[in-house]
């Protein structure tokens, strides 16, 4: 398959611009011709005992900055004192230009490419950001809604009732549609919660550019998972209970694990990073359903889900979806998926 069989068209008014109080819920299994649609209450009666849902805990992190001269620029990753990968339309700028922030900080793009690197007049932490940095909501939002800055609402709409591990550039937005109250509900019923991190960065976000998508390249994103955690995601694998993924980053997490991504730390746990980038043809070994938003056309996240349901499954849902009037995207409604 190539890139444009990713492709689909959908009206622009059915892109979410804030978080809805009812989710509504296309639920799709192999079996079944068509999707339906579940309410929570529904999907939840799927959840069985002994059944693993994985949520991924990371923060999103307020790092995107407005220059003065109109720049929105995501700060990625200090790579050395007063030094930044980032990204924002560099194309429009000369090496070694100056824009300047908040703060009186003076930025100076020092290399291209996608990241690019630049260097700060002085040294800036977290505690910057928090003052003048926003969350980086989705590019088509800010479109939809005809502005560039957040509404007041995005810090609390665009980060997931379990948020506890700062990193994060984006949320993984599956998880916006639960709060801990749902967890405790399936976990009174002997569901088991497997907390892992991934921090998204530009690995989950940035386009396909190949028309060939075997020859894109995902960027190396960082994980952690607790010992506790892999005990019990192991634990219910071998028990041939169903393991949940919410959102395509834990499930990420998940299928990485069979490769050589991760290292054993002292303490049982494992770290490093994931650039694992899955499409149809790449088998799944962990996931047996999948918890996921409506993704946008001809991106790796919607390969991910095509490489666990198959593309013509997905599109079929897709259009069913669109013409039923779902929600789409980041603040849109949910899709969840039983393995082929």
């Amino acid at each position: 398959m190539d890139l444009n069989d990713l492709n689909f068209s959908y009206p622009e008014q059915l892109i979410a611009t804030a978080r809805a109080d009812n989710t509504r819920i296309l639920y799709s299994t192999s079996s079944e011709s068509k999707p339906r649609e579940f309410n929570k209450a529904q999907l939840f009666e799927r959840i069985n005992k002994n059944d693993c849902l994985v949520i991924n805990n990371t923060k999103v992190l307020r790092r995107r900055v407005i220059s003065e001269e109109g720049f929105e620029i995501l700060f990625i990753e200090k790579v050395a004192l007063k030094t930044w990968t980032v990204l924002f339309p560099a194309s429009r700028l000369k090496k070694n230009q100056i824009l300047k922030l908040a703060d009186g900080v003076e930025l100076v793009l020092h290399t291209k490419g996608i990241p690019q690197t630049v260097t700060l007049s002085k040294d800036i932490d977290e505690t910057y950001f928090e003052s003048f940095g926003q969350m980086a909501i989705p590019p088509y939002i800010q479109k939809a809604r005809e502005q560039r800055s957040n509404e007041a609402n995005d810090i609390s709409w665009y980060q997931t009732s379990w948020a506890e591990k700062p990193g994060s550039c984006a949320a993984p937005t599956a998880s916006l549609h639960f709060n801990n109250d749902d967890l405790e509900k399936l976990k009174s019923k002997g569901v088991l919660i497997a907390p892992v991190t991934l921090h998204v960065g530009l690995g989950t976000f940035l386009p396909i550019r190949d028309i060939d998508i075997k020859k894109h390249q995902m960027h190396h994103e960082l994980v952690h998972i607790k010992k506790e955690s892999l005990e019990v995601i192991e634990s219910v694998k071998a028990s041939r209970a169903k393991i949940w993924a919410m959102g395509t980053t834990a499930a990420r997490v998940l299928e990485s694990l069979p490769f050589d991504y991760f290292t054993t730390k002292g303490d049982g746990s494992l770290s490093g990073s994931t650039n694992l980038f899955l499409y149809p043809g790449k088998k799944i070994q962990y996931v047996d359903c999948l918890m996921t938003n409506f993704h946008q056309p001809k991106s790796t996240l919607m390969a991910l889900v095509a490489a666990f349901a198959g593309i013509e499954r997905v599109k079929e849902a897709y259009e069913w979806a669109i013409n039923n009037e779902f929600k789409l995207f980041s603040y849109g409604d949910l899709s969840v998926w039983e393995r082929n």
